[in-house]
């Protein structure tokens, strides 16, 4: 994971492309992980903490506790990355996973996770690329491996976001998503990409899907606040969790059908992403948000394949409560959401306010409580290994695995009814409800 980033202070670059980016194409394409050479900044001390190197493993994951769903296929060895810094002093936690579905195929980019310590702002983001439209191989790696449109966009994308967060924090520009958008087309419009013949309407040239979470700390009077500015294109999410509201989401999915529970049970096209070869909007909205609180990211690898939308809050704070440490919680989510999920899975969270992992612990367990009682606790039986009493009793008919469809569905339709005021309390209105 590449989280390693010198933010430090450049001159002001004239009008036009973005700073610091010269406007001919790059010619070789660099290698994926690096982003273009800028012209020589000017000498500066960095401005930005350099966190731990990230923890890299390519082994074997272990078995995870909970959350398999039955009749899951062993896997081997599956490529994972995990990465925290936690800082008492900024009372920062910050942590990302990012996960492969099949080994090297994975089209997620890594998480972008950064904080300018002068200004007292940051970004959390995640890229996924859109594998169904942008299938077609279009660049061949130094080790011979071909990659498609989709692993291209999505880390072009993580790539752009860094160069406009650099100048959003850095030199004081705007965080506004159509300055996000420019520097996005700018670098699309220098990435690799191979033309085809065949065209049509679900065909991209490097699509990808982008969540991103800009946010400011301020001080009014005596008390401190977040800015937030959720930046998205596409499915993926960005969310705040806190003890007393549960997880909250903060931007709509770009798809004719929006509502959390219905998208589990079907998988609309959507109808905006980024991508090289047609316009696209990064939507974006502004909230200020009272601190504690816990801010994330996620492509939809850990919210698109769970039975209901509690669920996903439910595997945060359940692995946070099992954990002693940010880097065994990074660990724990990263184990359960390769057992549930059958896609790529990114992860990028950051904990604000809080004194330590024991406080951020602390103060979740009376919330993970109410979850279980209403969201687990009453599973119906058979659904996964999270259902109550599953060993327990005489054993299941052929008359009641016939039933439970039904069954798992009016338990969904029921908690969705329930979970749902909560969860929506800052979605985004629909376009056609927007003045």
């Amino acid at each position: 994971m590449n989280d390693h980033h010198d933010h430090s202070a450049r001159h002001p670059a004239p009008a036009g492309p973005p700073p610091g980016y010269s406007s001919a194409p790059v010619t070789p394409w660099p290698a994926p992980s690096r982003r273009p050479p800028p012209p020589a900044p000017a000498p500066a001390p960095a401005v930005r903490a350099e966190p731990p190197a990230p923890l890299t493993s390519s082994a074997a994951p272990e078995r995870p506790r909970s959350a398999e769903r039955e009749g899951a296929a062993p896997r081997g060895p599956v490529p994972q990355r995990i990465w925290c810094v936690d800082h008492d002093r900024m009372g920062l936690l910050a942590m990302s996973v990012w996960t492969e579905r099949v080994p090297g195929r994975g089209e997620d980019a890594d998480p972008f996770v950064a904080y300018h310590l002068d200004s007292d702002q940051g970004i959390l983001a995640v890229f996924d690329g859109s594998g169904g439209s942008g299938a077609a191989p279009v660049w061949q790696a130094l080790d011979g491996e071909s990659r498609t449109g989709a692993w291209v966009g999505a880390r072009v994308a993580r790539l752009a976001t860094d160069a406009w967060f650099h100048d959003v924090a850095a030199e004081g520009e705007p965080a506004e998503p159509e300055t996000l958008r420019d520097y996005l087309r700018f670098f699309l419009e220098r990435a690799p990409q191979r033309r085809s013949k065949i065209s049509g309407t679900m065909r991209r040239q490097l699509p990808t899907t982008l969540a991103a979470l800009h946010y400011r700390v301020v001080r009014v009077q005596d008390e401190v606040e977040l800015e937030l500015r959720p930046l998205w294109a596409g499915d993926s999410r960005a969310y705040v969790l806190r003890p007393g509201a549960g997880l909250q989401v903060l931007t709509r999915d770009h798809t004719r059908e929006s509502d959390a529970l219905e998208l589990l049970r079907s998988d609309p096209p959507m109808t905006n992403l980024v991508c090289a070869d047609r316009e696209f909007e990064i939507d974006g909205r502004r909230l200020t948000y009272p601190l504690p609180c816990v801010l994330a990211t996620a492509t939809d690898g850990f919210f698109g394949y769970v039975h209901t939308p509690a669920d996903f809050e439910a595997l945060l704070l359940r692995t946070l409560m099992e954990a002693g440490t940010a880097d065994e919680w990074a660990d724990r989510i990263r184990r359960e959401v390769q057992a549930y999920t059958a896609d790529d899975a990114s992860l990028a969270v950051v904990a604000l306010g809080y004194r330590g992992f024991a406080d951020l612990r602390a103060r979740f367990a009376t919330r993970l409580e109410d979850l279980t009682d209403r969201y687990i606790r009453t599973r119906p039986r058979g659904l996964d290994r999270l259902s109550p009493a599953t060993g327990e009793g005489p054993a299941p008919t052929p008359e009641d695995a016939a039933e439970l469809p039904a069954r798992v569905r009016a338990w969904q339709d029921h908690t969705w009814h329930s979970y749902r005021a909560g969860y929506e309390t800052h979605l985004p209105p629909a376009p056609e409800e927007r003045a």
